[in-house]
């Protein structure tokens, strides 16, 4: 997106390649003032003029675009949204929480503006967020140093206060359980995530366990199945 308006060739060539199964792009825009953080962007990219410029021809051919921050940048998510109002996004990782490095030892405040700037882009009605990514170190939870590993009980209840106010704003239907898998690996095997997925949607309807577990996924990755 950075070429701005002459992405279209590359993005041709991307659906020349795969007309079929290409239904979007993903652009890693990372950046934190964390030193301990792998910066993949610059920051202030999602307010970058040109990038938004590609966003549109990224937009007019009908695609989407996958998104991965850094707590907590997320209100310029929330901009890029309305500036780029027909492009649908989806935000990976909850928002990407970070309760780690800069952030340790600071959880009412973490939550607060988490919850905040999760609710701001909850607002764009383009945006759709996946729900997982907690097994990461980042995300400061420790399950990755326990000698026995994390059950799928123990594993709902603890996700459920941050997955659960995500679904509040969001809805079911702009929401997707995802795996993140091998990076969530380190905390828990899929299996045991799975089925923490399924304890902790057990109070939703039967459409509502459906859309977090598959019908929002097909309708915003345009899949038919």
């Amino acid at each position: 997106m950075k070429l701005g308006a002459n992405v279209a060739p590359g993005l041709d060539a991307l659906q020349a390649a795969s007309p079929n199964r290409l239904r979007g792009i993903r652009h890693h825009v990372t950046w934190s003032p964390d030193p301990a953080v792998d910066n993949r962007e610059s920051e202030g990219i999602l307010a970058n003029a040109t990038v938004r410029e590609g966003a549109k021809v990224l937009s007019q051919k009908g695609w989407s675009l996958d998104g991965m921050i850094a707590f907590p940048p997320m209100p310029a998510v929330a901009d890029f949204a309305r500036g780029v109002p027909e492009l649908p996004i989806i935000l990976h990782h909850i928002g990407a929480l970070n309760r780690v490095g800069l952030y340790a030892n600071r959880e009412g405040e973490v939550r607060a503006v988490w919850q905040a700037r999760s609710a701001a882009v909850a607002a764009c009605p383009t945006s759709t967020l996946t729900l997982g990514g907690l097994g990461m170190p980042r995300m400061g939870f420790d399950w990755h140093t326990r000698a026995v590993p994390i059950g799928s009980e123990a594993l709902a209840a603890a996700m459920a206060p941050w997955m659960q106010y995500c679904i509040e704003q969001f809805g079911p239907a702009r929401c997707i359980f995802e795996g993140n898998f091998p990076p969530d690996q380190v905390s828990f095997s899929y299996h045991v995530l799975y089925n923490a997925c399924k304890r902790l949607s057990r109070a939703y309807s039967p459409a509502e366990r459906a859309a977090l577990c598959h019908d929002t996924a097909a309708k915003v990755y345009r899949i038919d199945v």
